[in-house]
């Protein structure tokens, strides 16, 4: 079976972080969080990587990877603009991108093999990738069984500000249930709580099973999600902050009973940046990394 794909999640403005938080650096050595999930990657045996980003920020990811990676994985890059949608649906006054669920979209003529999901500014874990990639191995690539990635929402907070998460339910068997995206988690008096439909804050276990948006897909994804992003822009073309989110499309998949995915466990250590008060903690634990030889000095 051809080796997988990692699919990265990099055409973000970071408007939270205020700036573009993807090439940010987090080490003395100018490593980006990206880096290491590259790095991971390919220890676990992932064969490709394509980026998925704006064409304004093109030359900035050629120049900062193009070189490093040359030899070491296939590195491809497509793009996710705002007209990259149906013709009769252009007749709007979109500004914000279309979110993840269109952003992933975008990849669907370039992959043909099974592949894993990632944010650019998530640090996953090594034995993730490993997790990630034996399931994904063990798949064919006509089957519409996927899988993600679970962590524990109260590792996954920042002490400055609001995330989204999305909060899954999750059978006997390790299968999930259903994914509601929540796009504003935060610890208000102590208390991790969601802002609902009604802008009423919620509270949530901090124990909460949630997706970081790392998935595992086979190419029938794209076949499913397809037909949904039609339906979502039929319904929401000329709402202007409108998102489909790759969690919205697993939801509707999983509680249709169009497909099954499994929730890997492993005992990697998430981390990210959403907020540039974030930067210093992960900077500390990337260092740590390295200090207790889990990566070398110099990655590439």
């Amino acid at each position: 079976m051809k080796k997988p794909t990692l699919v990265i999640l990099a055409a973000g403005v970071g408007s939270r972080y205020g700036g573009l938080k993807q090439l940010d650096t987090f080490s003395e050595q100018g490593d980006t969080i990206l880096d290491f999930s590259i790095y991971d990657a390919i220890q676990a045996g992932f064969g490709k990587v394509v980026f998925i980003i704006r064409k304004s920020i093109e030359d900035d990811f050629k120049s900062f990877f193009n070189q490093k990676l040359k030899g070491k994985i296939e590195v491809e890059y497509v793009f996710q603009e705002l007209d990259k949608i149906p013709e009769k649906y252009k007749d709007n006054q979109r500004e914000k991108p279309w979110g993840t669920g269109h952003a992933l979209l975008m990849t669907k003529d370039i992959i043909k093999e099974n592949f894993a999901v990632i944010n650019a500014d998530d640090f996953y874990g090594r034995e993730a990738y490993v997790v990630m990639a034996e399931a994904l191995n063990k798949i064919e690539t006509t089957s519409n069984e996927f899988n993600m990635m679970g962590y524990v929402l109260k590792n996954t907070i920042s002490d400055y500000g609001f995330v989204s998460r999305g909060e899954c339910k999750v059978d006997e068997n390790g299968f999930l249930i259903g994914l509601t995206e929540r796009t504003q988690i935060e610890k208000v008096d102590g208390i991790l709580k969601y802002k609902n439909e009604l802008g009423e804050m919620v509270s949530i276990s901090e124990n909460t099973t949630v997706a970081m948006n790392f998935f595992g897909f086979t190419p029938k994804y794209f076949e499913l999600s397809s037909a949904l992003f039609e339906e979502f822009l039929e319904k929401n073309y000329k709402e202007p902050k409108a998102e489909f989110f790759i969690p919205s499309v697993v939801n509707h998949l999983i509680v249709n009973n169009l497909s099954t995915m499994e929730v890997l466990k492993s005992d990697a250590k998430w981390f990210g940046v959403t907020y540039k008060e974030d930067k210093a903690y992960v900077t500390s634990e990337i260092q740590k990394l390295k200090d207790n030889g889990t990566y070398p000095k110099n990655l590439w």
